[in-house]
């Protein structure tokens, strides 16, 4: 029983450490360039939910770990690195609620569904859903709050973000699929070897 334990824990703390790991290798450039990754923290907060979500306290202490993090990177980013700071307004407190329902939905799906065939496309449409969500949430609570928006329309606004829609949503459905797949893998060759011995 000890044994076991010992290994769902070892499991957990490798999950969340790869999460944080992730998310510090890639939230410094939204958009990626030729010598970065695009900004994975929807997909870390989505898969967050997903693998911790049957422990509850660590769950939970996880997504606060997480959120602070990214607070210390965007503060670091443009405190120290001179980074624009054009996003740090009254409006970043919405951040909780926009990575709590990425943080959610991978929750929802973990406890009702397992990784294994029709769930696939599941899997796929609750990442989309919530990563939708997210982008629309996230940028209508800059517009309305962060006070740096005052001569624009919302339908102006609305126009002007939708062009980044795609690229945002596709980024984080890729770390997600990339991670799926990993998951995947490893449980093929464990099983392989199981069968082996």
């Amino acid at each position: 029983m000890n044994n076991i334990m010992n290994n769902i824990q070892t499991k957990t703390f490798a999950i969340f450490a790869a999460l944080a790991a992730l998310m510090a290798a890639t939230r410094f450039n939204h958009f990626g360039s030729a010598v970065s990754l695009p900004d994975a923290s929807y997909a870390v907060f989505f898969l967050g939910g997903l693998y911790l979500a049957r422990f509850t306290r660590i769950s939970t202490a996880a997504f606060i770990t997480l959120f602070l993090e990214a607070g210390w990177i965007d503060y670091y980013a443009t405190s120290v690195q001179g980074i624009s700071d054009w996003c740090m307004s009254p409006a970043y407190w919405f951040l909780i609620p926009t990575y709590a329902s990425l943080w959610l939905a991978g929750r929802w799906f973990a406890l009702r569904h397992t990784m294994a065939g029709k769930n696939f496309t599941v899997l796929a449409m609750a990442a989309w859903a919530a990563s939708s969500f997210a982008f629309a949430f996230s940028n209508a609570t800059f517009y309305l709050f962060s006070e740096r928006f005052a001569q624009m329309s919302a339908a102006e606004y609305a126009s002007r973000v939708a062009q980044y829609y795609v690229s945002y949503i596709s980024v984080a459905l890729l770390y997600i699929a990339c991670t799926v797949a990993i998951h995947m893998a490893i449980d093929i060759i464990g099983k392989q070897r199981t069968h082996s011995h």
